[in-house]
């Protein structure tokens, strides 16, 4: 499936955890100044790094954020928010 700029992927699913691990993603909630995280349990858990990343979560929602080809590995920058 192709994505355009701004296209929903999908949501990061999964258990939340307080300790890490695989597949946990960390996600600032700045209106609480906590730390949430969770364990992914669907295919984003899979999601690679680059420094040239072609998408990225706004909370736990995964958003292009340029044209991703059919066939296209989708990936994030593992340090973005950090």
């Amino acid at each position: 499936m192709r994505f355009a700029v701004g296209d929903y992927i999908g949501t990061f699913e999964g258990v939340e955890v307080d300790e890490d691990g695989p597949h946990v993603l960390w996600l600032y909630a700045a209106e609480t100044g906590v730390l949430i995280g969770r364990r992914g349990n669907n295919l984003l858990r899979w999601l690679n790094h680059s420094d040239r990343p072609n998408a990225e979560f706004d909370g736990f929602d995964l958003y292009a954020r340029r044209t991703i080809a059919v066939d296209e590995e989708i990936s994030i920058d593992y340090a973005a928010g950090s």
